[in-house]
């Protein structure tokens, strides 16, 4: 393996990402503190977990992406036995069934499959010419839709989305006719009616009450309604760091997994979410920039799908948060207090690293 020491990568880690990472897990900590009522065993588990996410994202970024390519349909065979294994002796909790005991620690599979996917999608489609036919493309959404549906079962919804759209975010990028596109848009409107029959009760009452929070407003409309309330009264300026009512008078729950973004909001206000913003912006386009350098298609569409499924994973927690869009449970990258989706996004980092400090060795 050789080392490119130019002045933007140092250990193929691309320092521009490296820095709005650091950035946002830097943010991310100091908004921890406050959310979980300044706990310091909350920061120190946090900052482990973002040491471990570090060393993860390191590791891979030093190898090259043609032979994590070559593991690739292993690596789905055995995410799929997993995935199959969570439903059969899986750890339940608060009604779900998404995780192996391994005794020291649980494992999620399910995060595996975010990376995996997109990976294996990749590799199947550029075996031939792009465009990719319609055969290909269907067995390519087959590839997508059989581990979806193994993480819907759990039910995990929200991770089932976000492999979901890396899966599809390959076929778009590899050229995908927009005919095709919209067919596919217009077959799942309609067949939306059909799955309304098959999701939980809890599934349909979130959007009943997304639709209509104040329908019940102090049982299940109460939590994004407290969320709206939260945002709103930060104002211009916010309230101050440590000063926010709605999360340190208990009003808000979940105010420092997946509502976190509630507690930002009020005690750093809008110009405070301009910022975090701007900080996810720059490392989305930086993502894309590497992706467009990239010198082989494959690495190029695997560069591109994990940064736009990474821009999902904000548009889905924010929209939720702020009520536009509902509940299904996803942490706020690197800022929501979290271990394996921490883990998973900083190794989404360190393949996309890889593509970029890698790219002289790539073929065309």
């Amino acid at each position: 393996m050789q080392t490119n020491w130019t002045s933007n990568h140092f250990f193929h880690l691309d320092k521009l990402l490296l820095l709005g990472i650091l950035s946002l897990s830097v943010i991310g900590l100091v908004v921890l503190y406050s959310a979980g009522n300044q706990d310091w065993d909350l920061i120190i588990r946090q900052i482990i977990r973002l040491l471990m996410g570090f060393v993860v994202m390191f590791v891979l970024a030093q190898i090259r992406p043609q032979q994590v390519m070559a593991w690739t349909p292993w690596l789905y065979l055995v995410g799929l036995l997993l995935l199959i294994l969570v439903l059969i002796i899986g750890e339940i909790s608060k009604g779900s069934q998404r995780w192996l005991n391994l005794g020291l620690f649980r494992f999620q599979p399910s995060e595996m499959m975010k990376l995996v996917v997109p990976m294996m999608v990749t590799r199947y489609v550029t075996g031939k010419s792009l465009p990719p036919s319609y055969g290909r493309v269907i067995i390519a959404i087959l590839i997508t839709i059989i581990p979806v549906a193994l993480v819907i079962k759990q039910p995990d919804l929200g991770t089932a989305l976000l492999i979901g759209s890396s899966g599809m975010f390959v076929l778009f990028l590899a050229g995908l006719s927009w005919q095709l596109i919209f067919g596919v848009l217009a077959l799942s409107s309609l067949c939306a009616p059909v799955m309304w029959f098959f999701m939980h009760d809890y599934q349909r009452q979130r959007i009943i009450t997304f639709l209509n929070p104040e329908q019940d407003p102090l049982g299940t409309g109460y939590h994004i309604i407290q969320s709206e309330i939260a945002i709103g009264s930060g104002g211009l300026y916010g309230k101050g760091w440590l000063n926010g009512t709605q999360s340190h008078l208990e009003f808000l729950p979940e105010r420092h997994t997946d509502f976190i973004f509630a507690v930002y909001s009020e005690e750093l206000g809008l110009l405070g979410i301009l910022l975090l913003l701007g900080i996810y912006l720059f490392i989305i386009s930086r993502g894309l920039y590497i992706a467009m350098q990239a010198q082989s298609t494959a690495a190029r569409l695997l560069a591109g799908s994990l940064t736009l499924a990474f821009f999902v994973y904000i548009v889905i927690n924010m929209g939720m948060v702020t009520g536009l869009l509902p509940v299904v449970g996803l942490p706020l990258p690197l800022i929501s207090y979290g271990g394996t989706s921490l883990v998973t996004l900083m190794a989404g980092f360190g393949l996309i690293m890889a593509v970029h400090t890698h790219r002289r060795f790539l073929s065309g």
